[in-house]
Formats: C-alpha cells, sequence, structure tokens
C-alpha cells in the first residue's frame, strides 16, 4: 500500500511543481505583447493625426479688369501677284533671240522674244501666190461667163429672126446649160479667192506670232526659254516668260477653318507677318471670302482674299504668311482670364468633417478614403454661354454664375453677373503640407 501511494504523491506534486511555471510564461508572454499592441496604437494615431492634419489649399487669383477686346481670326497662305500672266507661243520654232531676263520692268507691246522665221516667211509667199492663182482663174471664168452669155443671146436672136426654127431646141438647151456652167465656175473660182485670202492671212499673223510681245506692263518673273531652244505648240502654248502687272499691290490668300468662316467678312482689317521679316507686321483688309471650300486631310477650309500694299516691294510673290483678322472689337469691356472660367475647386476632405464630429476608434484608426467630388463638365468658352467664376469668401471658393461674351482666347467678356472690377478671381489651387 504505502508504494503506490508514494508513487501518487509524487505525481501531484510535480504537477503542482509545472502551474507557477506555466503561470510565469504565460505573464511573461503579455508583459512582452502589450508594448507592441502599444506602439502599434500609437502609430497609428500618429498617421491619423497627420491625415486629419492633411494638406493646405492655396488659391491663386487674378483680378476682373475693364479694357478693349480684340477678336482674331488666324489664318495662313501665300502672296500673290495683282494679276499674274503667263506668256506662250502659238506657233512652233526655233527661239531666234531672248530680250528680256529675271527681275527685268517691261511694258506692254515690249519684245520678249523672237522665233526664227524663215519657214513662216515661205510659208507667206506660198499663200500670197495662191491668191494671185485664184484671182486669174477668177478672171478665166469671167471670161467664159461672157462668152456663154453672147452664145445664148446670139441663139435667141436667130430664133426671133426665123420664127422659131432654128437652132434647135437641143442647141438653144446646150446653150442655156453652158451659160450656167459658166457662172458656177465664176463663182467657184470667187470661193477660192476667199480661201487663198484667208490662208495667207493665217500664215501672216503666225509670222506676226514669231515676234512674243508682252501683254501687260509689269516685271519678269520667270524665264523659261533660251535662244537656240525648239518650242512646239501642237497641243498647248508653251509657257515662256512669266509676268506680274504690279507687284506695289498684291494679294494675300489665305484659308479660312469652317469654324471662323461665319465671323470674316468683307472689309475686315488684319495684319500679317512673313518669315523673312518676322519683326515687321504688315496691314491688309479682306475683299473677298469665297463661296467655294477646300478640303485638305478631312479640314474643310473657305479661301479668302486680302488686299496688301507692298509699296517698298519687300514682298515678293509666293510668301508664306500668318494672318491675323480682325472680326469683333469690343472696347470698356469687363474682362476675365480665361484661366478664372476654366477654374473647378479641389474636392473637399470628408475625413476631416468626420473626425471633426466624433466617431468610433476604429474610424479613427482605418479611416475610409475620401470620394472625390464629381467634377464639373467642361463645356468650352462660348459667347452667351451661361458659366462661373470662382472668388474667395472668408477663404473659402464660392461661385459666382456669369454670361460671358467674346472670347479672344487668353480674355472673355462678361456680359451678365455678379462681378466687378478688382473682383479676385480664383484661377488655379496649390496643396501645400500643413
Amino acid at each position: 500500500m504505502t508504494g503506490p501511494h508514494k508513487q501518487d504523491d509524487s505525481d501531484v506534486q510535480r504537477t503542482l511543481s509545472l502551474e507557477p511555471h506555466r503561470k510565469r510564461s504565460r505573464y511573461l508572454k503579455h508583459l512582452l505583447l502589450w508594448p507592441a499592441v502599444l506602439l502599434a496604437v500609437v502609430f497609428l494615431l500618429f498617421q491619423w493625426q497627420g491625415g486629419r492634419k492633411g494638406t493646405a489649399v492655396e488659391y491663386r487669383t487674378v483680378k476682373a479688369q475693364r479694357g478693349d477686346l480684340t477678336v482674331t481670326v488666324t489664318a495662313t497662305g501665300n502672296l500673290k501677284a495683282t494679276n499674274q500672266v503667263d506668256v506662250g507661243t502659238e506657233v512652233s520654232g526655233t527661239v531666234e533671240s531672248v530680250a528680256v531676263d529675271y527681275n527685268d520692268v517691261v511694258k506692254a507691246g515690249q519684245v520678249l522674244a523672237r522665233l526664227d522665221t524663215t519657214l513662216l516667211e515661205a510659208q507667206v509667199s506660198q499663200s500670197r501666190a495662191a491668191v494671185e492663182s485664184a484671182r486669174a482663174n477668177l478672171r478665166q471664168a469671167e471670161a467664159e461667163v461672157m462668152e456663154a452669155r453672147l452664145e445664148l443671146i446670139r441663139f435667141t436672136r436667130v430664133r426671133e429672126l426665123s420664127g422659131g426654127k432654128i437652132p434647135s431646141q437641143q442647141d438653144f438647151d446646150q446653150a442655156e446649160t453652158a451659160l450656167k456652167r459658166a457662172l458656177a465656175n465664176e463663182a467657184m473660182a470667187e470661193a477660192n479667192i476667199a480661201q487663198a485670202e484667208a490662208k495667207l492671212r493665217l500664215d501672216q499673223t503666225n509670222l506676226e506670232k514669231a515676234i512674243i510681245l508682252s501683254p501687260i506692263d509689269g516685271v519678269v518673273l520667270a524665264r523659261t526659254v533660251e535662244p537656240g531652244q525648239t518650242v512646239a505648240a501642237s497641243l498647248q502654248a508653251p509657257v515662256l516668260f512669266t509676268l506680274a502687272e504690279d507687284l506695289t499691290k498684291m494679294e494675300l490668300h489665305v484659308d479660312v477653318d469652317e469654324a471662323d468662316v461665319g465671323q470674316v467678312r468683307d472689309g475686315q482689317q488684319a495684319t500679317f507677318t512673313v518669315d523673312a521679316y518676322p519683326n515687321r507686321t504688315y496691314p491688309a483688309h479682306i475683299i473677298q471670302v469665297r463661296f467655294g471650300s477646300q478640303t485638305t486631310d478631312g479640314v474643310v477650309t473657305y479661301p479668302t482674299v486680302l488686299n496688301v500694299d507692298n509699296s517698298d516691294l519687300s514682298l515678293r510673290p509666293g510668301m508664306t504668311a500668318t494672318a491675323d483678322i480682325v472680326v469683333n472689337q469690343i472696347n470698356d469691356a469687363l474682362l476675365v482670364p480665361n484661366a478664372a472660367l476654366r477654374f473647378v475647386p479641389p474636392a473637399p476632405e470628408e475625413e476631416a468633417s468626420v473626425n471633426a464630429s466624433g466617431g468610433s476608434l476604429i474610424s479613427k484608426l482605418f479611416p475610409r478614403p475620401s470620394r472625390p467630388r464629381q467634377q464639373q463638365r467642361n463645356t468650352g468658352i462660348g459667347a452667351g454661354k451661361a458659366q462661373q467664376v470662382w472668388t474667395l469668401r472668408n477663404s473659402e471658393p464660392v461661385a459666382v454664375p456669369v454670361t460671358i461674351g467674346a472670347t479672344s482666347g487668353i480674355m472673355t467678356e462678361i456680359v451678365e453677373g455678379e462681378v466687378a472690377p478688382g473682383m479676385e478671381l480664383i484661377i488655379e489651387s496649390i496643396s501645400r503640407k500643413k
């Protein structure tokens, strides 16, 4: 009996001796866990406090002002002479001489070039001989007519004297036929003369056209022929010279976009620049807005012609120019920058309002991400549209409804709205850390 009891006592003692040891281990684990939890809580509180501080929003503003508004339409094109003529030749031949060169000033009727006229002179002589031959044939035909008429008169007198017995009816009919044949030959000879004279005039005209004359007073822009060169005018007249009538008066042909053509009118003033003189501005005015359109790479434009004064001859045909056409001029208008019309304030931080009104510890430790406010749709800036601008009141942006008018692309006219000159309008927001 003593043996089993002793063994049980020893097991109880071992068990009792382990309990304090396990309690000490659990206590140590809890003691080590709480600092880690405390550090995590401090870290989360720090993060929440930093998120609560967030960022400060600063606003850049400009003042509404009164001033003059100029609305322009920009278009590009090329300079051209007012009257430009291509001079060619209607006859073929070899160029005998050229009398002018590039940039020469010529007068109407002045000789520009001459062709070799040897063949043309021979053709004139041949045609003149043909006219003389036709005239000789006419004289022969006239003699035959006279002979046939006399013969018919004789037959008629003999018939009257013989009481209709002689000549026979057949002979009388042959005499009448001979007269008619002679008259037809006479008419044919006259027609041959007219034809020969027409051929003579044609050959004489070709001979005259072998001397190429200037049709206008102007300047030689291009020359494409040299002495000794052969020109052929079989299908179309080859261009030998290009003349500009008066370079002191030029035209600027620009292409106006279809979105702007409704604002462009005859008589509107414009200015333009060319690459040759980038620091110089030339005046011009519109003389024609054409109804016909041009489509290039899917872009529809309308040719517009501007009159240009080139008294100093600084401009040349073919130069590329960029024109600014004044389509509207408004004096003493209330103006705001377009940036103020495009401004939209940033979304407010919803967490700040939640934290300020209180909340659970979980919501503070694990804040939900803010939901951005729905942005206003950008409807563009167009005359007569209802828009809004923003101003600061108590350091907060406040919307001010306005109705806008014309715009230059940088400044816009305010037609209606509670905007006064000098009012600060927001154009940009800048976020900064607190």
